[in-house]
């Protein structure tokens, strides 16, 4: 109370996100009635409690701004769009992790942070473009025509998202664009490596 009055917003998603990592809920202790000094409890479930901290932040953070939310790691992220929470949830297919499921992880973690910048963004996307790439020989003979793959990588190649020269088409709403090519190569990536699976 003595210092909130001061706080900047990422003072206060500091505050949350640290207030999240030390909460735990009291699951056992002993009343104490003298003098109204209340329970001590001596055994506590961190995963409860953590739980119920974020049950009880989040209609806070999603109606705060743009929207927030508290993931079970900790972080304190921008809301999915509408519609595509359940993308960003779907859990990748085991197939290659230091050059797939870890890249795709990193690529959502920086798009969605709350401090990513629109250069972070582009950063992110060029992630998923990149494990596109990776993927690209066998997603080839197993999902995609060849007008879908010259599409894909047209977007990537000549939208000032992996190349800055004269010939890049930037002339777009980087908010808009930004967020559905981000996902449109997300959910490229799940349906490949899933038919990629299959075919072998």
């Amino acid at each position: 109370e003595e210092h909130i009055a001061r706080y900047t917003e990422d003072d206060c998603f500091d505050m949350l996100e640290f207030l999240y990592d030390s909460v735990s809920k009291p699951v056992q202790g002993n009343f104490h009635s003298y003098n109204d000094c209340g329970w001590h409890y001596t055994h506590f479930d961190k995963k409860e409690g953590q739980l119920d901290f974020r049950d009880s932040v989040s209609d806070f953070l999603q109606n705060y701004g743009s929207g927030w939310e508290l993931l079970a790691d900790g972080d304190i992220v921008a809301v999915a769009d509408e519609g595509m929470g359940p993308l960003l949830d779907a859990k990748m297919p085991h197939y290659d992790p230091p050059n797939v499921e870890q890249r795709v992880a990193s690529a959502i973690h920086k798009f969605r942070s709350r401090s990513s910048t629109d250069e972070d963004k582009r950063d992110a996307i060029r992630d998923l473009a990149d494990i596109l790439e990776f993927l690209r020989p066998k997603a080839k003979r197993y999902f995609l025509t060849r007008s879908d793959d010259a599409a894909l990588f047209r977007i990537a190649n000549e939208f000032a998202i992996r190349h800055h020269n004269d010939r890049q088409k930037g002339d777009y709403s980087i908010t808009i664009w930004y967020n559905w090519i981000f996902y449109a190569y997300l959910s490229t990536i799940h349906a490949a490596v899933r038919a990629i699976k299959a075919s072998e």
